[in-house]
């Protein structure tokens, strides 16, 4: 038993437990008037997303070959530090996670992206996990669904008209 499950079955800290939650979960969805094939192009080629949302400065993907299980990149987002992400699953055309590591935290960020009548619903999905997953979830809640807006409206708006550049958007390097 890991020190999570010594401290889950410990009932003097269930107190404790219930106060600082072991995991925090923000979600987007939007309805999107573009096929979820086009979609799913702009979400997965991630080295293109500061182009059109403004939580990304850049990403800078590791090896070459197809974004599949396994990839890595390093996003650099304004007002954090720099993250590792590992792609840790993949259903092409429809859905990604990706998994990054933080000190007392592990974050996991989903995309989805799926058919509507009218076009496509692309959910954006950030779970925060860990000793300190809840605490550091409360403490940035407001700029991850910040975040998570200007990535689904960018998404949004990419998908829709794929010459959309958000203001102030610089050249991939």
């Amino acid at each position: 038993m890991g020190f999570l499950g010594w401290l889950e079955g410990a009932h003097s800290f269930k107190p404790f437990l219930v106060a600082f939650d072991l995991m925090k979960q923000f979600r987007f969805t939007t309805d999107i008037a573009a096929p979820a094939e086009r979609v799913w192009s702009v979400m997965s080629d991630v080295e293109r997303w500061h182009e059109w949302t403004a939580s990304i400065t850049r990403v800078k993907r590791f090896g070459s070959g197809p974004f599949t299980v396994g990839s890595w990149a390093l996003v650099r987002q304004p007002k954090l530090p720099p993250a590792f992400w590992k792609v840790t699953t993949i259903e092409p055309g429809k859905s990604f996670a990706w998994t990054s590591l933080g000190l007392g935290f592990r974050a996991v960020g989903t995309h989805c992206v799926e058919p509507t009548p009218a076009g496509s619903r692309a959910t954006l999905l950030l779970e925060l996990h860990g000793p300190l997953g809840g605490v550091f979830g409360r403490m940035m809640r407001r700029l991850n669904e910040r975040y998570l807006a200007f990535e689904a409206g960018g998404l949004k708006a990419r998908s829709e008209n794929p010459r959309f550049r958000r203001a102030g958007a610089r050249a991939a390097s």
